[in-house]
């Protein structure tokens, strides 16, 4: 990484994506996020930086350098809306494809690593308040430990996911599976009368979807 910064500007946006090289026009980004400047307009090309900074670390296989990514730009999320930090970090994110590995992993019934990977994501995550991203993983950390057996951290993980659920609006499908996982949990602990309840709203969520999970 240069020590010296470019400015955060469209020429500077054009002179990366004509690089003869990835590791050029990554050079060029990491610099451009250098700039102290924090006026609108700066912010704004700085946002398009980040997107095009992750999208390349991702295409040359960089992991390490996007794991750090987040950690780098604190600075710069402390100086726009949270909304707009939630949407940067969940595309960092979703470049990391963390969440999504840990649910492969779990299909692969490789619990254990998939609550390592899930880790440090949770935290990061719950830190940037991005609510509906945290649905998605205390909910599948929720079915991690199930799976594992540890039934009170399945709980409190499902817990953490309703919690986050009821403050935002939740697509119907997703409210479905909170729902068959609350089932789920109330029948491991012989409350079948609560169970039947869940899973009925799961079942009405899942059949007006046509989602196969009604079946």
């Amino acid at each position: 990484m240069s020590t010296s910064y470019l400015p955060a500007t469209t020429d500077s946006i054009a002179q990366a994506l004509e690089a003869k090289t990835p590791s050029e026009s990554i050079s060029i980004y990491y610099r451009m996020l250098e700039n102290p400047s924090s006026s609108p307009d700066s912010l704004r090309i700085k946002e398009q930086a980040i997107t095009n900074l992750s999208d390349l670390l991702r295409q040359e296989n960089r992991a390490e350098e996007l794991r750090s990514l987040l950690t780098q730009l604190r600075p710069f999320f402390a100086l726009i809306p949270k909304a707009k930090t939630a949407k940067i970090v969940r595309g960092i994110i979703d470049a990391r494809v963390e969440a999504r590995l840990a649910a492969l992993l779990m299909e692969n019934k490789e619990y254990s690593e998939a609550l390592n990977l899930l880790s440090g994501l949770i935290k990061e995550v719950r830190r940037l308040d991005d609510k509906l991203l945290l649905v998605d993983i205390d909910l599948l950390e929720s079915k991690l430990h199930f799976s594992l057996r540890n039934l009170p951290k399945a709980k409190a993980a499902l817990t953490a996911a309703r919690t986050a659920a009821n403050a935002i609006y939740v697509p119907p499908a997703q409210q479905g599976t909170i729902d068959l996982q609350s089932g789920i949990l109330h029948a491991e602990e012989k409350d079948y009368k609560t169970a039947y309840s869940y899973f009925f709203e799961a079942f009405e969520a899942f059949n007006a979807l046509e989602d196969p999970r009604s079946v």
